[in-house]
């Protein structure tokens, strides 16, 4: 195998290390997009938008609330949302929250969260909204109404993950939500625990909606991922790709 000489002149060097810098600056542009942390001002791409939400990048978008109370104030608003804005709470051993707030409803369904940041709130939206209304109009010609959930905020560590229980779940950030169920217009109640493997409506239900979050939430853990999840959804907006 030939190497390069480093005395070699650079228009002679092979082409990829000469576009290695480079390659570095965009995935290390990449990731400050996909954490939140370019500055607005330096962010060229438009705010999500909770009534349009087909535009791409929509996972940059999302994460562009992380950290920017502003626009946290602008997308979150109704009729797609009510929220109020709530106090940070200082982090301590991995847990609290910052730019959250209190949801009480979202894309027409009741869901109450006492806290959770503003970028899992509108993922959340858009996800009732987009991905679950639409599944539930398919699938039993009702609106969904309510959904039952296990919380969002929670100081604990990663369940049910061998590899990663040492390390601190995005509920102890109240970047997480856990829904256990979804009550439709006519008052019938769907289960995750009771109707996942079922044979019937309930179960095409529960798997569309489950495979739509996918667009709007980083992980998406279900029934199928292990046994501690047989009987909710975790939906995150972390540092993970997952959709299970």
């Amino acid at each position: 195998m030939q190497r390069a000489n480093p005395d070699m002149p650079a228009r002679h060097r092979p082409s990829a290390l000469r576009s290695l810098p480079l390659l570095v600056v965009l995935c290390g542009l990449a990731l400050a997009f996909r954490q939140g942390l370019v500055p607005w001002y330096l962010n060229p791409l438009p705010a999500i938008d909770l009534a349009d939400p087909s535009r791409p990048l929509a996972d940059w978008r999302l994460a562009a609330m992380r950290y920017n109370r502003d626009l946290c104030r602008r997308v979150l608003v109704a009729p797609h949302v009510e929220v109020e804005p709530i106090a940070d709470h200082p982090f301590e051993d991995g847990c609290g929250w910052t730019n959250a707030v209190r949801m009480s409803n979202a894309g027409g369904v009741r869901a109450g969260f006492d806290k959770i940041t503003c970028e899992a709130a509108s993922a959340f939206a858009l996800w009732l909204e987009y991905g679950v209304q639409p599944a539930a109009q398919d699938t039993f010609a009702q609106r969904v109404v309510a959904v039952q959930s296990f919380g969002t905020y929670a100081c604990r560590n990663i369940v049910g993950a061998k590899f990663w229980k040492s390390r601190r779940s995005e509920h102890a950030i109240a970047n997480a939500v856990d829904i256990a169920g979804f009550t439709l217009a006519n008052g019938q109640h769907i289960s995750v625990r009771r109707q996942w493997r079922s044979d019937g409506p309930e179960a095409r239900f529960l798997r569309a909606a489950h495979d739509s979050a996918c667009r709007y939430f980083r992980v998406v853990l279900g029934p199928d991922f292990n046994p501690e999840h047989h009987d909710h959804f975790h939906l995150d907006r972390g540092i993970g790709w997952v959709c299970k």
